[in-house]
């Protein structure tokens, strides 16, 4: 069982793009909402300045690809002096599928961006995933797979053809899914979650027995026993680096996979609630209202 397959079939992530595009000359500023979703963009010819409170600016250049997590607002802009206009109301007064800022011809740059739609109900599940940002830069020949899907993308954006946003779409989708993989993030970035958790040997086998068995009884003295560490290594171990105990991790699975079975609705509440380990609706009921704030059925409807 792959957990991290597991997370991605739970959240189905989709891209969405916003219009074709942004062209900017000169001076201009692009500022976003906190809105705690997950937005991308790369630079398809120039450069410009990503901006986040408390945080050194990063330069993007042409052929860099960004991942934010917009859990603080930012601001996209061609230098720190420029008074940005906001995102929403430019795009809202737009008539075109292109969005202009700034004035005259100097320094010339044009972005694409979108942002990563996920199932609702799990949607913190995909923050859990990512840090704040993501900066892949287009010389960066330790990420092949992404960089070959970054050059395909840029090649489509360039020169789209039939059905090029289709494809363009799925090319961000597969990006988003490799950058998850990529073993440097996961252990390089200074955060915690289930990336983390799989890049560690011990806890690493605790998820995958979690996810493979979710019905099971599990206790922290067999996963550690399972892990080959003490029981209070292994607690203690768990929780630096997933940033939770293990059976509160168990128990939020749970809750993730019962509230996307009662989405589908081709489950009873008690087939859900067996499936996921409770021995009673009445349990798993008592559970859930208490994890998600009401009850199985009424989360269904």
């Amino acid at each position: 069982m792959d957990p991290l397959l597991d997370l991605i079939r739970l959240l189905r992530p989709r891209a969405a793009l916003f219009g074709g595009g942004l062209d900017a000359c000169g001076q201009w500023g692009l500022s976003f909402r906190k809105r705690d979703d997950v937005l991308f963009c790369w630079v398809e010819r120039g450069e410009c300045q990503l901006f986040r409170p408390g945080c050194a600016p990063v330069s993007l250049k042409r052929g860099d690809f960004a991942l934010i997590y917009t859990s603080t607002p930012f601001t996209l802009a061609s230098d720190s002096s420029v008074e940005p206009v906001d995102s929403e109301t430019a795009v809202a007064a737009t008539k075109n599928d292109w969005l202009k800022l700034g004035e005259g011809v100097d320094r010339p740059v044009t972005l694409h961006a979108g942002k990563f739609l996920v199932q609702e109900a799990n949607e913190d599940l995909l923050a859990g995933l990512l840090p704040a940002l993501v900066h892949i830069q287009a010389g960066d020949a330790s990420l092949s797979r992404v960089r070959s899907l970054l050059t395909m993308n840029e090649a489509e954006a360039r020169e789209p053809g039939p059905a090029s946003e289709f494809i363009i779409v799925r090319l961000v989708e597969l990006i988003l899914v490799e950058i998850l993989r990529t073993k440097r993030l996961q252990v390089g970035e200074a955060f915690t979650g289930v990336l983390a958790g799989l890049a560690d040997r011990v806890t690493a086998r605790a998820l995958v027995a979690m996810h493979r068995d979710v019905a099971y009884d599990w206790t922290v003295d067999e996963l550690a026993k399972l892990c080959a560490v003490s029981r209070s290594t292994f607690a203690v171990k768990f929780r630096k680096i997933v940033g939770m105990a293990p059976i509160e991790y168990l128990l939020r699975w749970r809750m993730a996979l019962a509230k996307d079975e009662l989405i589908r609705g081709t489950k009873s509440v008690g087939e859900i609630a067996f499936a996921v380990g409770f021995q009673s609706s009445s349990a798993f009921t008592t559970a859930f209202t208490r994890a998600v704030g009401c009850s199985p059925s009424r989360f269904a409807q």
